[in-house]
C-alpha cells in the first residue's frame, strides 16, 4: 500500500503540475541545444555505403576494376556478331566501340537513376547481353534484314520492354526467398561456366587448356586469396584488379600478349547514331526480341535482389521497377547507337560481394570510363589485350560469389516447417542445369524453342515459380507457414498432455 503524502489534496496536486511544467520547460532546452549542436552523423545513424563518395583516386582504380571484370563479356557480343555477318574488321572495331559508349551511358542511367522514374541506385554495370546472341545472329544472317534490321529489332524490343515494365515489377510477390535464392544460386552456375573457359584460355583458343594457361589463372586465383588475407584497408578492397595486373605482367613475361591493333587505333572516334543506315523494323525479329527482354528481365531482377543483400539495401518493388526500364532504356540507346540489348551485368554484382564496397558512385566512374574506351579507341586496345586465362583466376572467385550469394539467401528458407520447399530447390536447380551438363538434351524440340530452352536461368526461374505457387500459393510468406506449423503441433500436443 502507497502512503499518502503528508499535505492536502490541492497543494499535493499543484506541486505535481508545477513539477511536470519543469520538466517540460528542460525537455524543450534540451532539444533547442540539440537543434543548435547537433550531433554528428556518425553518432546518430551509420553512413550508407552506397551513398559513399570515396576519394577520387580510389574512384577511378576501383571503377577500373569493375570494368576490367566486366570488358571481355562487354566486346564478346560485337565481336560474335560482327565476325559471323562477315564484317570487315574496320566495322567491326566501329561495333565494339559503340558498344562500350552504351555501356558506359546505361551504366551512368542506372547508377544515377532518372527522377524517381528509372535507375535502381545501386553499384551496378550494364553491358550488352549474351540471351541475344543467338536470335541477332538469325535476324542478321536474313539478306534482307541484316545489321539495320538488328538495330530495329532491337529499338522496338527496348520500347515494348519498358512499356511491361509495370506488370513485370508486380510479379514481385512471386519471388519469396526460395524462388530467390534458386534464381541466383542458377545465375552463379552459369556464369561459373565462363569463368572455367576463360581460365582455360578462352573459347575457340587452339591451346584451350593448356597447362600455362591453367597454371597462370591458378596463381591469379592465389595471388588474390593472399591479398584478400593479409593486404589491409584500400589494397584488399582491389584484389582483383592486382591480381588481374600481376597476371598480366607474368603473361607479358611470357609473351602471351597480343597488342595488334593498337598502332593502327585512333586516338579519338566518335559515336554517330545510326552510321549503319536508319533501322528497318521486322515484326518477327521485334516478338523475338522482346522475348529475349522478358527473360533478361528475370536475371536482372535476380540480380537487383542479390545486390540489395549484398549492399544492405534490400531491393523493393518499385527499386526493382525503375532498375528494369533502364534495361528497356539502355536497349533503346543501344539500338540508335549501332548496339545491342541491354542488362545487369552478373559478373560485377560477384565483385561488389568479393571486395565489400557498396558505393554506387565506384560504378558511376565505371560509366565514365566506359565513355573514354568508348570514345578513345587506343584505351579500350589495351584493355582488350588482357588474355582471357589472366581473367579466369578471378572470374572464378567473383562467379563463385555470385553462387554463394544464392546459398546464402537459401539458407533464409524454412526448411525444417515447410518441406515443400526442398522440392521447389532440388527441383527447379536440377531443371536448370540440364543445358549445362547435356547441350543436346533438347536437341530434337522446335528450334523457335531453343533460345528459351538453352536458358539455364529461365528454366530454372520458371520452375522455382511454378512449383512455389503449387506447394505455397501466392504473396507465400515464410513465418505464416512456420506459425501454421507450430498450431498444428501444438493441436497435436494438447490431446496427449490432456490424457
Amino acid at each position: 500500500m502507497i502512503d499518502a503524502p503528508d499535505e492536502s489534496g490541492e497543494a499535493y496536486a499543484s506541486r505535481i503540475v508545477a513539477g511536470g511544467r519543469r520538466r517540460r520547460a528542460v525537455r524543450s532546452d534540451e532539444s533547442m541545444s540539440v537543434m543548435k549542436n547537433p550531433p554528428a552523423a556518425s553518432e546518430s545513424q551509420p553512413v550508407d555505403e552506397v551513398e559513399r563518395k570515396l576519394p577520387i583516386v580510389q574512384l577511378f582504380t576501383l571503377g577500373l576494376q569493375h570494368v576490367l571484370v566486366m570488358y571481355a563479356g562487354a566486346v564478346a557480343v560485337p565481336l560474335v556478331i560482327g565476325g559471323s555477318l562477315g564484317l570487315p574488321k574496320e566495322q567491326i572495331a566501329f561495333l565494339i566501340s559503340s558498344d562500350l559508349f552504351c555501356c558506359g551511358v546505361v551504366t551512368l542511367l542506372q547508377c544515377l537513376g532518372i527522377g524517381r522514374f528509372a535507375g535502381i541506385r545501386l553499384p551496378v554495370i550494364m553491358s550488352v547481353t549474351f540471351a541475344a546472341v543467338t536470335p541477332l545472329l538469325a535476324i542478321g544472317a536474313d539478306p534482307t534484314i541484316g545489321l539495320t534490321g538488328i538495330f530495329g529489332a532491337t529499338i522496338a524490343s527496348g520500347i515494348l520492354a519498358t512499356l511491361m515494365v509495370p506488370l513485370v515489377g508486380r510479379l514481385m510477390p512471386l519471388f519469396p526467398n526460395v524462388v530467390t535464392g534458386v534464381v541466383i544460386t542458377s545465375i552463379g552456375i552459369s556464369i561459373m561456366q565462363v569463368g572455367i573457359d576463360w581460365a582455360a584460355g578462352g573459347k575457340g583458343n587452339p591451346n584451350y587448356g593448356s597447362p600455362l594457361y591453367l597454371g597462370t589463372s591458378l596463381l591469379v586465383l592465389v595471388f588474390i586469396l593472399l591479398v584478400t588475407r593479409y593486404a589491409k584497408g584500400f589494397l584488399g578492397n582491389i584484389s582483383v584488379l592486382l591480381g588481374i595486373v600481376f597476371g598480366f605482367v607474368l603473361a607479358l613475361g611470357m609473351g602471351e600478349v597480343n597488342f595488334s591493333g593498337l598502332a593502327d587505333a585512333s586516338w579519338f572516334a566518335p559515336i554517330h547514331p545510326f552510321a549503319f543506315g536508319f533501322p528497318t523494323f521486322e515484326p518477327v525479329s521485334i516478338i523475338t526480341l522482346t522475348v529475349v527482354m522478358l527473360i533478361t528481365f528475370i536475371e536482372s531482377m535476380g540480380m537487383f535482389l542479390a545486390l540489395g543483400d549484398i549492399v544492405g539495401r534490400p531491393a523493393k518493388q518499385h527499386d526493382i521497377v525503375r532498375g528494369l526500364r533502364v534495361d528497356g532504356i539502355g536497349t533503346i540507346i543501344g539500338g540508335m547507337f549501332n548496339s545491342f540489348p541491354h542488362t545487369s551485368f552478373s559478373q560485377n554484382v560477384g565483385l561488389v560481394s568479393v571486395t565489400g564496397v557498396a558505393s554506387r558512385w565506384v560504378c558511376v566512374m565505371s560509366g565514365v570510363i566506359l565513355l573514354m574506351f568508348g570514345l578513345i579507341p587506343k584505351m579500350a586496345v589495351v584493355v582488350a589485350s588482357v588474355p582471357q586465362f589472366v581473367l579466369g583466376g578471378a572470374g572464378i572467385v567473383m562467379f563463385g560469389m555470385v553462387l554463394a550469394t544464392g546459398i546464402r539467401i537459401l539458407s533464409r528458407t524454412d526448411f525444417s516447417h515447410n518441406r515443400f520447399n526442398l522440392y521447389i530447390v532440388a527441383i527447379s536447380l536440377g531443371v536448370g542445369m540440364i543445358p549445362t551438363v547435356s547441350q543436346h538434351f533438347f536437341s530434337q524440340l522446335p528450334s523457335a524453342l531453343q533460345p528459351l530452352l538453352h536458358s539455364g536461368i529461365l528454366l530454372a526461374s520458371v520452375s522455382a515459380v511454378a512449383l512455389n505457387l503449387f506447394f505455397n500459393g501466392y504473396q507465400h510468406d515464410e513465418r505464416v507457414v512456420k506459425m501454421r506449423a507450430e498450431r498444428r503441433a501444438a493441436k497435436q500436443e494438447s490431446p496427449s498432455e490432456a490424457s
